[in-house]
């Protein structure tokens, strides 16, 4: 007698889910392509681009997720949402990249976010021993992105100068994108994200619920490789352009906004619980991806597609160790 409601009930969290889904990520890429078109008209380099607007993009399903969960009493899954993202854009994404192509990259430019990243996971996991995130902490984590974002702006604009002053009016051949248009396609990307978060957030929910599953899980699998396609979709449109410096700074760079803003921002708007199984698990696998990168990077400048095997098998483990 009772098959039929709760079948009906089941189909509509996956329908909720899969409808969030789907606005979280053409959001995300509504976003991104504005966001890169902005960039270009203002003469930024492809890195910048990566490291910044594009990060910033990719990153906003992780952020809106977090405050709705935040908000809805979940933080499992607000946690559980940044780590496993962090995780999966290094092991899925980049490793899924570096077996498609292998992808030259200078360590020079991102070896300052690099370090930062490591730095903030540090921080993380010792905020995960007191089984708190403080609002001080997620004061000096938003703190950290806006000093750091204006520092990379300012340098961006003093070279973007010297540049123009260099090669004169040709120099702004990316001023044939119109900026109403672009702020146009950026607005109804952020438009989409909360709507998509709402619905993405109650079906993750009820679906974990109704399996038994924890919301820790939920938010390490499937909310976290969920808001990680806008990464996917924009990493390989970057490799179908050969920008590999627009990939690796889109990785990099969303790996330390999920930190610094999803965290950050969340924690400055409401202190909130941290599990214990961060600490034996997910934080160390997370800071033990982004550290492999630092020797590969600096040594080889680039990644092979056996650097990319290893990091994805490396992935699909961690989720068998989760299941």
């Amino acid at each position: 007698m009772n098959f039929e409601p709760n079948y009906s009930s089941i189909l509509l969290s996956w329908i909720s889910l899969a409808g969030g889904l789907v606005l979280l990520t053409s959001g995300g890429e509504f976003l991104v392509s504005g966001a890169a078109k902005l960039a270009q008209r203002f003469g930024m380099s492809s890195l910048l681009i990566g490291l910044t607007v594009v990060a910033f993009g990719t990153s906003m399903p992780e952020l809106f997720v977090g405050i709705i969960a935040l908000f809805q009493g979940h933080p499992d899954i607000l946690t559980g949402n940044v780590i496993g993202s962090n995780i999966a854009n290094i092991g899925l994404i980049l490793g899924l990249c570096a077996i498609i192509t292998p992808l030259p990259v200078r360590f020079r430019p991102i070896s300052l976010e690099l370090y930062l990243v490591l730095a903030a996971t540090i921080i993380v996991f010792l905020a995960a021993w007191h089984g708190i995130f403080p609002r001080f902490l997620g004061f000096i984590f938003f703190l950290s992105l806006i000093v750091y974002t204006v520092q990379k702006f300012r340098l961006a604009m003093k070279h973007n100068k010297k540049r123009l002053d260099k090669h004169g009016p040709g120099a702004k051949a990316a001023a044939k994108y119109h900026l109403p248009a672009i702020i146009a396609l950026t607005f109804i990307g952020l438009a989409c994200l909360p709507v998509g978060s709402y619905f993405f957030i109650n079906g993750a929910v009820d679906i974990a619920r109704h399996w038994g599953v924890s919301e820790l899980v939920i938010g390490l699998t499937l909310a976290a490789v969920g808001t990680s396609l806008p990464e996917l979709a924009s990493c390989l449109a970057a490799i179908r352009q050969r920008q590999t410096e627009i990939l690796a700074g889109n990785i990099i760079g969303s790996n330390l906004f999920n930190i610094l803003m999803v965290l950050g921002f969340c924690g400055l708007l409401a202190p909130y619980p941290m599990s214990a199984n961060l600490l034996v698990r997910d934080i160390p696998i997370m800071f033990s991806f982004s550290a492999v990168l630092l020797p590969i990077l600096a040594v080889q400048q680039g990644l092979s597609r056996l650097h990319g095997l290893i990091l994805f098998v490396a992935y699909i483990g961690y989720l068998y160790v989760l299941h």
